[in-house]
C-alpha cells in the first residue's frame, strides 16, 4: 500500500501518494463545503455561536473528518452518522436549556462513543455486538432516525421552509429523483446526459434550487471577497470543555444508550461501505483495496475522542457518507484512466483534508444561502432511506410493531425509553431468539 505506515494506519500526501483528480475536486468544492456548513444555523440557534465562530467549528469539523482518509488511510468516504443526527439534536435541544449545557452533553456523547469503539476496536466484538441486536430494534432505531429527520424538517423547521418553498422544494424533489426514482434510473441507462448529471450528486439540487431561489428572490446572495480568519479562540471559549467546564458524571450516563444507538447505526455504515468496495473490487484488480472494520473502529474513536475536546458536536465524525462513496466507486470502476486509486478519488472530493475553501469569503458567502436547504436535503434524504430500509429488514408483523414502538418512543421522546422499549418489546413480543446470532 501506498503511503507512511503508522501502527495500523496509512497516512497518504496528494501527488506523492495519489494523483490529483480535478473532476472530484470541483464537486468537492461545492457539495463537500456546503454540507459542511449545513449546520451553521443550527450551531448558531440553538448553541450560541456567531455566524463566524459557527463557520470555525464546521472547518474543525472537516479537518477532522478528512483525517479519516489522508492520516488513517481508510477507504471510504467518511461522513457524519447522518441517522443519529436528528434523533440527537431533539436529545440535546430539549434536554438542556443553555449553550453550555448542550456543548458539555455533546462532550459527553462523543466521549462515550469513542471509549465504545475504542474497546471494540481493539477487541474485535464489534461484529458480534451488532449481530446479536434484534433485527426489530435494529429496524426501529433506523425507522426511528427517519422519523425524527421528516419531524425536524416538517415541524420543528417548518417557518424555515416555508421562507423557501420553491428553492428548498425544487432541490428535493430533483435529490429525490436523481437518488431514489426507479422511472429516472431506467432513463439515465439509455440517455448518456442523464447518467453524467446523476454522477454529480446532490450538485444538481443545488444548482436548480439557486435558480429557483433567484427568480422568486427567496435567496438572496451577497457576494464579499477576501478571506475569513476563524476566530478559533472565541469559539473555544464557548464549546471546549477546557473554557466551559467538564460534563459531570450524570451527563456520561444519560448519554450512554444514545452512544449505543448511534453505534447501531455506525456499524450498518461500516457494512454498506464494505460491501460497496468489495462488490466494485474485481473490476480494479491494479488498485487492491484495504479493508480493516477494526482499523475503522480506532480511527473513528480517535477522531471523536479529538472532536469532544476540540469541537463538540455529535454525530459529525462518522465512517460513510454513502452517495459519495458510490459516485467515487462507479467512476473508480471504469478503469485508471478514469480515477488511478480509489483513495486518490475519496480525497480529491474532500479536498485532500484541507478545506480552505471554507474560508474563501467569494465561495463561503456563495454557499451561505444554501446552508438551510443543505441541511434540509440530508435530513429528507436520510429520512428516506432509512424508511425503506428499516421497513425491508422485518418480516413479520409483531417485528413490525415493536419496529414502530421503538421508532415513536426514540422520535418523540428518549433515548433511554427508546433502548427499553425496543429491547423489552423485542423479548416480550417476538422471544429470546430475537437475540441469537443473526447474518
Amino acid at each position: 500500500v501506498r503511503g507512511i505506515h503508522w501502527g495500523p494506519f496509512v497516512k497518504r500526501f496528494p501527488w506523492l501518494h495519489m494523483r490529483i483528480e480535478w473532476p472530484e475536486v470541483v464537486q468537492g468544492m461545492v457539495v463537500s463545503l456546503s454540507t459542511a456548513i449545513a449546520l451553521v444555523p443550527i450551531l448558531m440557534a440553538a448553541f450560541g455561536l456567531t455566524f463566524e465562530e459557527a463557520v470555525a467549528i464546521s472547518f474543525l469539523h472537516s479537518v477532522l473528518i478528512t483525517s479519516s482518509i489522508w492520516l488513517f488511510g481508510e477507504t471510504y468516504a467518511p461522513g457524519w452518522v447522518t441517522p443519529a443526527l436528528p434523533i440527537v439534536l431533539v436529545f440535546v435541544i430539549q434536554g438542556y436549556a443553555t449553550p453550555d449545557e448542550r456543548f458539555q452533553m455533546m462532550t459527553a456523547l462523543s466521549l462515550d462513543f469513542a471509549a465504545l469503539l475504542f474497546l471494540l476496536g481493539i477487541t474485535g466484538l464489534g461484529k458480534t455486538f451488532f449481530n446479536h441486536v434484534p433485527t426489530a430494534f435494529k429496524a426501529g432505531i433506523i425507522l426511528g432516525a427517519a422519523i425524527a429527520a421528516f419531524k425536524r424538517v416538517f415541524v420543528d423547521d417548518f417557518d424555515k421552509l416555508a421562507e423557501v418553498p420553491w428553492s428548498a422544494g425544487l432541490a428535493i424533489v430533483t435529490c429525490l429523483i436523481f437518488s431514489f426514482s426507479a422511472p429516472f434510473a431506467r432513463m439515465k441507462d439509455k440517455i448518456a446526459p442523464l447518467k453524467v448529471i446523476s454522477s454529480l450528486g446532490l450538485l444538481p439540487g443545488f444548482i436548480i434550487a439557486g435558480i429557483a431561489g433567484v427568480i422568486t428572490n427567496e435567496l438572496v446572495f451577497d457576494i464579499q471577497w477576501g478571506i475569513l480568519i476563524p476566530p478559533f479562540a472565541d469559539m473555544f471559549a464557548k464549546v471546549s470543555p477546557f473554557a466551559i467546564g467538564w460534563p459531570s458524571l450524570s451527563f456520561f450516563i444519560d448519554a450512554i444508550p444514545m452512544a449505543l444507538i448511534t453505534y447501531i447505526l455506525l456499524f450498518g455504515d461500516l457494512l454498506t461501505g464494505e460491501a460497496i468496495v468489495k462488490e466494485a473490487q474485481d473490476k480494479r484488480p491494479d488498485d487492491v483495496i484495504d479493508v480493516n472494520i477494526n482499523r475503522s473502529h480506532l480511527s473513528i474513536a480517535i477522531r471523536n475522542g479529538l472532536m469532544a475536546i476540540f469541537a463538540p458536536f455529535f454525530p459529525t465524525q462518522g465512517c460513510l457518507w454513502t452517495g459519495v462513496q458510490v459516485i467515487v466507486v462507479e467512476k473508480w470502476k471504469e478503469g485508471s484512466d478514469r480515477m488511478e486509486s480509489l483513495i486518490g478519488g475519496i480525497s480529491a472530493y474532500y479536498l485532500y483534508g484541507i478545506p480552505v475553501f471554507i474560508l474563501f469569503l467569494p465561495l463561503l458567502t456563495l454557499l451561505k444561502p444554501f446552508m438551510f436547504i443543505a441541511l434540509l436535503l440530508t435530513l429528507i434524504l436520510t429520512g428516506f432511506a432509512c424508511s425503506y430500509v428499516a421497513i425491508a429488514m422485518v418480516k413479520d408483523r409483531t417485528e413490525r410493531g415493536v419496529m414502530l414502538m421503538t421508532a415513536v418512543t426514540l422520535a418523540f421522546f428518549d433515548p433511554t425509553l427508546g433502548l427499553a422499549v425496543g429491547l423489552l418489546g423485542s423479548l416480550l413480543l417476538i422471544g429470546p431468539e430475537a437475540f441469537k446470532q443473526q447474518s
